[in-house]
């Protein structure tokens, strides 16, 4: 194999570094220049930790290039020099974080003013995130002694590389005691409170996005620390300042006791919708994040955030009615005054996690504002907006599905033998107050009236049929079935009416054409046309096996899928070697077949059979030449030899040997018989060897050959007879010679086999000519011999 030579050439960089003279910025010319030194090239690096090489590495990516450079060279150096620092070369991180001469000159990039360049914020960001890894409590004090480290993080949190650096400062470092240290250290510094002061309508975008982003990560990362380690006894400072409610009311009162800015806005509905996030602890210590409705959170959601949000609900319920001003906006099918925008979307979600806490006094405010119903009049006033419309299908699925919150009191049924029932207020608002039948019924019907006129289906009618279907589900089992068939019940007869005459009609159709599109698919068209056979055959597709397979599919997949896709080296080795091979299961699938299918397997026989013709059945007009022809043995009596000093008395007064004493080789030979011809020239037609021949043929013991060829080869054949008439001083009992001549089209073969019962050995022969005939431009036809000799 090629790898067992050594191919490798001497790169340029040797020979370059041994000049004298040589710069930094030649060896960082060099093409392979980043290749050599992640290989860790000795005379590279040791050229490179050059004091002067680098200072000069960090000063291309803390200063701004000349103007005079060219603008597409502009930056080569300064990523070059990016590169060679974060190549994680352990001479080059020790000389960088050790020196403090270059930490300064390294963290002077901060003290500049902004706005700070994005490209060279982000060479500065990935080299100092690397050293936090790699030297981190050499960093980690070298930042706690410059006073003004955070002030310059927050002034420069509007570049993302700094937002970035200051997140690897609570990821990247290993030691939990000094991870936690530094986590008190930034608290005491107010971190948070600054980030919460950066949104706030007199900020830029920037700066809103980062904060927020920032925040929400903050958040993330201290609650999967809580997880992952469990023997922490100290609680993250920065996640416990930022659930207090003088945090959350600060980051409120930037939006609404000033001038209303969407962007501040959206920051802050982020950064209350991370709080509310309820995360539960996976398998093999990965987090889930558990969607609205769906999961029992492993912890609930801090009070005093609560606290903090309900008195606000009404200035977010006053949003979804006067939104911050927006332009018109033109669409394929119609202007729409306002638009949605994103400040409303984000204010929905806000109520859909709210009302995930089902708290009393929330939902009880929530009524009070009726913020459901407002909710509702956007769905069906946005018909085209799915964002809106899954937003509000969580919200109604939410309050059908959950139980009463707890403080709510129970009320009696109609039925006294029945025993006391706590009803959600929710319910009974959504069905009372917001009339949320009817207005099913009514938006079913008006799309149902516009589709027949020619107009097309409403965007948000798939989100109402789960809606509906919700409320059926919900009115037949669950918490609060009881109460959702007493307020049902209570409809109008007209509306009761309607409501069964369409559960039982519009949505139990549009459910089964629902439930055959996902369980019975369509099958893709194919152009074999086997397939369309099977399907004109009427083979039906098992339902209940079809939808074991897509439960089967639909199996939640093992946590640790991502880091086990692929394949695993012990796969390749002896199983018997392996003693911990992981196995997981994902669940058990339980169906019966049933064995009697005596049905289906005669129709695929049947189809089979018809499909599959026998081979006696496929005939063809044109002949194969390599198809074995029927030949008959003609006794020797009957057959003349060819010689040309052969009689007229001695030709046969069949028509069929006529054909056959003519020479295939003449060119006017007009005759296209194909029939096989044996030539023999010695030995008797009734030989034991010739006698035991599977295939049957006519035999001649002619040796007719028009070019002498045959005769030549026999005589090739033949040993040298002794005067006495023996071959090679042997009798003819002890050796025989037997010659065969096949004819077929323009191919002739020609057979020896010399057996020799003495020393019991046998040599075999075969002689193949072929001839074509050419028309030349005369027009007389000439034969072309071909001829080719194998033993």
């Amino acid at each position: 194999m090629f790898w067992k030579f050594d191919l490798h050439t001497t790169s340029h960089i040797d020979t370059l570094l041994e000049k004298e003279d040589v710069t930094l910025t030649e060896v960082m010319d060099e093409e392979d220049v980043l290749q050599e030194c992640k290989a860790q090239n000795h005379k590279l690096v040791d050229f490179l930790v050059r004091p002067q090489c680098m200072e000069d590495l960090v000063t291309y990516i803390t200063q701004e290039p000349s103007d005079d450079v060219e603008e597409k060279i502009k930056y080569k150096y300064p990523n070059i020099s990016c590169e060679l620092l974060t190549s994680d070369v352990g001479q080059i991180n020790d000389r960088l974080g050790e020196d403090e001469s270059l930490l300064m000159k390294l963290y002077g990039f901060l003290q500049n003013e902004s706005p700070l360049n994005p490209l060279l914020a982000s060479f500065f960001s990935k080299v100092l995130s690397i050293l936090i890894g790699r030297k981190p409590e050499q960093i980690v004090e070298f930042l706690r002694k410059r006073e003004d480290f955070v002030d310059l993080m927050i002034k420069h949190i509007g570049t993302s590389a700094i937002m970035d650096l200051l997140l690897r400062m609570l990821t990247c470092i290993e030691p939990q005691q000094l991870r936690q240290d530094v986590l008190n250290w930034l608290n005491e510094e107010k971190v948070i409170q600054r980030l919460v002061d950066m949104v706030q309508p007199s900020q830029d975008e920037d700066r809103h996005s980062n904060a927020s982003q920032s925040l929400c990560e903050i958040i993330r990362l201290s609650r999967d620390q809580m997880f992952q380690v469990q023997g922490c006894s100290e609680p993250d400072p920065l996640l416990a300042t930022l659930e207090k409610q003088e945090t959350v009311e600060q980051l409120l009162s930037n939006i609404f006791d000033k001038e209303k800015n969407d962007s501040a806005i959206v920051s802050v509905i982020q950064i209350l919708l991370t709080l509310f996030e309820t995360r539960r602890p996976a398998f093999e210590g990965h987090l889930e994040i558990c969607p609205p409705g769906m999961n029992h959170p492993s912890f609930s959601v801090n009070q005093s955030i609560l606290e903090a949000v309900r008195p606000r609900l009404k200035d977010f319920h006053q949003l979804l009615l006067e939104p911050p001003k927006k332009n018109i906006m033109k669409t394929t099918w119609g202007v729409l005054d306002p638009p949605v925008g994103n400040t409303r979307l984000n204010v929905v979600r806000l109520v859909a996690s709210l009302l995930q806490t089902n708290t009393l006094i929330i939902n009880m405010e929530l009524i009070n504002l009726n913020t459901l119903g407002v909710i509702l009049d956007m769905y069906f006033k946005y018909i085209w907006n799915n964002f809106l419309h899954i937003q509000v299908e969580i919200c109604t699925a939410m309050i059908l599905a959950m139980p009463p919150a707890q403080s709510e009191t129970p009320e009696i049924n109609r039925d006294q033998d029945q025993e006391p029932v706590r009803e959600s207020h929710l319910i009974k608002h959504l069905f009372q107050k917001c009339q949320f039948i009817q207005r099913i019924l009514d938006a079913w019907s008006s799309n149902e009236k516009e589709q027949a006129e020619g107009g097309r289906r409403r965007g948000y009618m798939g989100h109402l049929t789960r809606i509906a279907n919700s409320i059926v589900h919900n009115s037949d089992k669950g918490p609060n079935s009881a109460q959702i068939q007493q307020l049902i019940s209570e409809l109008s007869e007209d509306d009761k009416e309607r409501w069964e005459a369409f559960t039982s009609g519009q949505l139990a159709d549009t459910n089964k054409k629902n439930t055959v599109d996902l369980v019975n698919t369509h099958h893709i068209h194919s152009s074999s046309d086997d397939e369309g056979e099977f399907k004109d055959s009427g083979f039906h597709q098992d339902s209940s096996l079809q939808q074991a397979f897509s439960d089967y599919q639909m199996q939640q997949m093992t946590s640790n899928f991502i880091e086990q896709f692929g394949f695993n080296d012990e796969e390749f080795a002896d199983q018997d070697d392996v003693v911990d091979i992981p196995f997981d299961r994902i669940s058990d699938i339980n169906f019966s077949l049933n064995t009697n299918e005596s049905a289906n397997i005669a129709l695929f026989e049947a189809c089979c059979k018809e499909k599959i013709h026998q081979f006696e059945d496929a005939g063809s007009d044109e002949e194969d030449i390599w198809d074995e022809k029927d030949v008959t043995f003609a006794p020797e009596a009957q057959r003349r030899p060819r010689s040309s000093g052969s009689t007229d008395s001695e030709e046969s007064t069949d028509s069929e040997e006529e054909d056959v004493k003519r020479d295939p080789f003449e060119p006017n030979n007009g005759s296209s018989d194909d029939r096989m011809e044996v030539d023999t020239t010695e030995g008797d037609p009734k030989d034991p060897l010739r006698s035991n021949s599977p295939v049957a043929m006519e035999t001649c013991i002619e040796t007719g050959d028009p070019l002498g060829v045959t005769a030549s080869m026999h005589a090739e054949a033949q040993p040298p007879s002794s005067p006495g008439g023996k071959a090679g001083g042997r009798s003819d009992a002890e050796e025989t010679v037997t010659t065969e001549t096949v004819t077929n089209g323009s191919m002739k073969e020609t057979v020896s086999l010399t057996v020799d019962a003495k020393t019991e050995t046998a040599v075999f022969k075969r002689v193949l000519k072929s001839y074509r005939y050419v028309q030349p431009i005369g027009g007389q036809t000439s034969a072309v011999y071909c001829f080719h000799v194998s033993h």
